[in-house]
Order: C-alpha cells, then structure tokens, then sequence
C-alpha cells in the first residue's frame, strides 16, 4: 500500500504528529484548499496545475461559446454558455464547488436568462429541506457516538467484518434494499453515520498496526472512498427497482402512461427491474473496487478489536436513546408513502393524500426538531443536541445542490434541454426502437451529471416519447430507459441529491467520484440497452 510521502498541512484532527481519526471525520471541510490536505509531491502539482486551469479556462469556455454563430435563441445560447462554464468550475475546483454553483447562479441573472425571483426559486425545493434535515440527524449520531455503534454492529456480522470487501459489499447491498422503498436521498442521509463510523473504525486499526503515517489524513483513504461511493451509487441502483424508488421513476410512468394508456403496474416494473439491478449492483461493485482498491483486504483480529470497542462502549445513553427516536421517527414517515403504495397503488387516493401530507423534506426537518425537545437533562434544560453542533452541518454542500435544481429548472424553463433533443434527433435520423433508446439514454445520462436526477426525467423523457411516435416506434422501451438512465449521474457531486451527500462526507475528492462514475456510467448505459429490452417483452411491456 502506498501512503502519503510529504505533508503539505496536517489534516483537520492532527494533534501533533498523530491524527485524531474522530475529530477529523467529524469536524472535516468537505471543501478543502491545497494547504488543507496532505498531498504528495505529484498529488499537489497536479492538484495546483487542475485548479489553475479552471480559473482561466471556464471564462474562456463561456466566451467563445456565446461568441458562436448557432441557431439557438439569445437565453438558451446564454444559459448554455453560463453552465459549460460552471461545469469547468465544478471540474478543476479553482473556487469551491458551491462557489462554482453560485457563481453560475449570478451570471445567470446577470445575462439576463430570467429574473432573479424566478432563478432562485428552486432553493425552496423540499430536497433541500430534506438535506438540511438529514444532515442535522447525521450529526446527531455522530456526536452522540451512535453512528459508532451502529459500525461496530455491523462489523460484527458473520463474514463480513473480517474483509473491507466484505464491509463495502454488505454496505451497499443494504443500501439498495433499502433506497427501493424509501427515497434515495433519505436512504443515504440515514446510512451515512454509520459509514462514517466503520471509516473510522477502520482508519484507527490502520493508524494502530502502522499501516499508515501517524499524521495521516483518513478522509483521503481510498477504503473511505469506496465505501461512500457503494453508498451514493448502491442506493442509485437500488431505487431503479420499484416504481417509489426513486422520484424519476414515477415521474417517467405516468408520462409513458399517459402517452401510451398503457398501465405499468409495481410487480410488472419490479419484475422488469430486478435483473438489471442485480447485474448492476455486481458491476458496481467490481468497479469500485477494482478503481478504489482499499488500502488492506482482511481485516485481521477485527472480531477480537470490535468485541473490546462495543464492550467499552456501554449501555445506550440518553443522548442516544433520543437520537434513535428522532431518527426512527423520520425513517418511518419516509417510509410510510412506499407502504401505501404497495397496499393501495401508487394510483389511489390514499397514495396521493400521504404522499403530499408525509413530504419528504418536511418530514426530515420535523425529525430533525425533535433533537431539541427531547431532554437529556431536562433539570438543566439540556437537550439532545445544541445548535452549535447543528450549525456545523455542511451548508455548502446544501448550496451546491441547489444551484443543480437551478439549472435543471432553467434547461426546461427555456428550451433549451427540447432544442437539444430535437436537434439531436433530427441530426442523428433516428428511426429504429434501437438507436432512439440509445439516444433516450446517452441524453438521460448526460442531463443528469449536471441536473439533478428528478429533472432530468422531466426534460428527457418529455423529448424521448415524440421522437419514438413520430418514428412509429412504441415509446414504453425508449421512454423507460431514459427514466433509468436518469438516475445514472454519477460523475459530479450535483448530479443526484446522494452523490452529494457522500461528497459531503468528505471522504471522496471531485477527481475520485469523476472517475469512478464515468466507468459506472458507461457499464449502467449498456446494460440498460441490452437487458431492458427483453426483459419489458417478457413482462407484457413494449
């Protein structure tokens, strides 16, 4: 295994010349400058040469871009423009990603696209009350040590905490079986904790038997990027397999039902689903192992050295009693809309009163309040958490994601996403089933990696079901693998509310979920070509 040859700075939690593996995965910048990391040699000049590129090449981009003579209106050529260059901003970091966003944000208005009232008003999204929400849960867990302790659990079980393989696998296997019922985001925002605390069980053991330097930097091991990416990319997969998996899906069979009156019912979009899942999931996980290889394969005497870390750990505290209820709380109202589903249909009116009663972002941040009412000390007026913790909560993060609804919201608003798709249709002469789902898919994915993934079904699908009638083929195949392929962003942080979670940990640089997700991205859209085909015949679809 290779380590760090040179210290650049010493990570957040170094005391010393030991690094406090606690204090530097709770209280890490996600955003992090050069002398904010330890880099080696190569490390930092590459870093710097990236950085410095982005602060002259996305201007240069935006530019020459609005300075070509195409065929688009003065908005959409603008907002074009404005985002490629805000894309080489996200891409080279010479700014903060968030900045990156907002700055984009700003350029926007300032361009003239749309007036500002209008540009700002997906910052209201419930996603982004979700996250706020989710993020004050997470950190309740980590500061009560309950995450901790659901590590220790987990690495406990039969044949799995012997082997970082085996941690990252069963990791990301519970999170698909879960990001099927219960949405993505929540999904990953209530695992996240947890994967927090097996990163630092694991980088202590690590820091313990010398495998590392003393004054390492655990949130740039690559154990740690493997295991978050499983998480962001596992509830991706996960959430393809029912229809209330994930927002797109539903949104992508009501548009094919209304196009084609044809009625997809759960079990026949589960049974459509599943294989591609599965082989889906296997992919994932060879690819991020295979890429992000962890730094040690067994885990040897983890049995020995979990059974000594839980006995020391005691009974549950009241801080932690209370965390658990707030968080269970959260979890089965988020859950409850997919139940309903299952019962009554997704078409009821059961369904649809839950469903907007029980709101994914209201819900987490009424979760999250009972963090404040509930006493540990109610003598003292003690609360489970104060704000001062809270407040530490990743905002940029927050931040970034919305500027990604911004945008998203703006491709619709003006055009320019439909421009796309009919220009490409037309140039490409699409005609067969085939190639149209082809397109469906390289045009979801593509939309995604810079939108969220609930907006790139709403501008893709929409463009994808035209193309296919007015070629006479029936749209249910092309229109369905634009719908999966939505969920298929997984090279940027903005790209899917999970991604940015698991960005936020922290523990994955831009350059490591870029690679990644461009080898998942590429393995996903071929599968979706050559398994969704059949599998919608064999289940009376298409």
């Amino acid at each position: 295994m290779s380590t760090p040859r040179q210290k650049t700075t010493a990570p957040s939690g170094s005391t010393g010349n030991r690094t406090d593996v606690d204090k530097a995965l709770l209280g890490h910048a996600t955003y992090r400058g050069l002398g904010e990391q330890r880099l080696s040699p190569r490390e930092e000049r590459f870093e710097r040469a990236r950085r410095t590129t982005g602060l002259w090449l996305a201007p240069l981009v935006t530019v020459v871009f609005l300075a070509l003579p195409l065929d688009l209106g003065a908005t959409q050529q603008s907002l074009a423009a404005i985002l490629l260059g805000v894309i080489v901003l996200w891409v080279t970091e010479p700014v903060p990603i968030p900045i990156g966003g907002l700055i984009g944000v700003g350029c926007v208005v300032l361009f003239g696209v749309a007036p500002a009232a209008e540009v700002l008003a997906p910052f209201g999204s419930s996603t982004i009350f979700t996250f706020i929400g989710a993020f004050i849960l997470a950190q309740a867990m980590l500061t009560t040590g309950l995450a901790r302790r659901f590590a220790f659990r987990v690495l406990s079980l039969p044949r799995v905490g012997s082997s970082t393989f085996g941690v990252i696998v069963a990791f990301g296997g519970i999170t698909c079986v879960l990001s099927a019922f219960v949405s993505n985001t929540a999904t990953v925002a209530m695992l996240l904790p947890t994967a927090l605390g097996i990163l630092s069980v694991i980088a202590k053991m690590l820091q313990e038997r010398g495998l590392v330097a003393p004054d390492f930097d655990p949130l740039r091991l690559r154990v740690g990027a493997a295991l978050m990416l499983m998480l962001a990319y596992g509830a991706g997969v996960g959430g393809l397999l029912t229809p209330v998996g994930t927002p797109p899906n539903l949104i992508g069979r009501g548009m094919i039902e209304e196009a084609t009156g044809e009625r997809i019912s759960f079990a026949q979009w589960t049974a459509m689903a599943l294989p591609i899942c599965a082989v889906m999931f296997v992919a994932l996980a060879v690819i991020l192992l295979l890429l992000n290889r962890p730094e040690i394969r067994r885990i040897e005497g983890v049995e020995e050295y979990v059974a000594a870390e839980r006995a020391k750990l005691g009974r549950l505290s009241r801080a932690e009693w209370n965390t658990l209820v707030a968080f269970g709380v959260t979890v089965v109202l988020w859950m409850v809309p997919g139940v309903v589903a299952v019962v009554s249909g997704t078409d009821s009116s059961a369904y649809e009163t839950v469903t907007n009663r029980l709101n994914e972002g209201v819900v987490a941040v009424l979760g999250a309040s009972l963090l404040f009412l509930l006493p540990t000390d109610w003598r003292k007026r003690e609360y489970t958490l104060n704000w001062s913790d809270a407040a530490r909560i990743d905002w940029g993060t927050i931040l970034l994601f919305g500027t990604g609804i911004i945008f998203g919201s703006l491709l619709e608003d003006t055009g320019l996403a439909k421009t796309i798709g009919d220009s490409s249709s037309d140039a490409l002469g699409l005609s067969s089933s085939l190639t149209i789902t082809a397109f469906a898919i390289v045009l979801a994915v593509v939309v995604s990696e810079t939108t969220s993934n609930t907006a790139s079904a709403a501008v893709v699908v929409p463009i994808v079901i035209p193309v296919a009638v007015a070629a006479g083929v029936n749209p249910t195949v092309p229109a369905m693998a634009a719908t999966f392929a939505a969920s298929f962003g997984f090279m940027l942080p903005v790209s899917t509310p999970q991604n940015a979670i698991a960005y936020g940990s922290g523990a994955v640089s831009i350059t490591t979920m870029i690679r990644s997700g461009a080898g998942f991205d590429l393995i996903g859209a071929v599968l979706i070509l050559l398994v969704l085909p059949p599998m919608a015949a064999a289940v009376g679809l298409g």
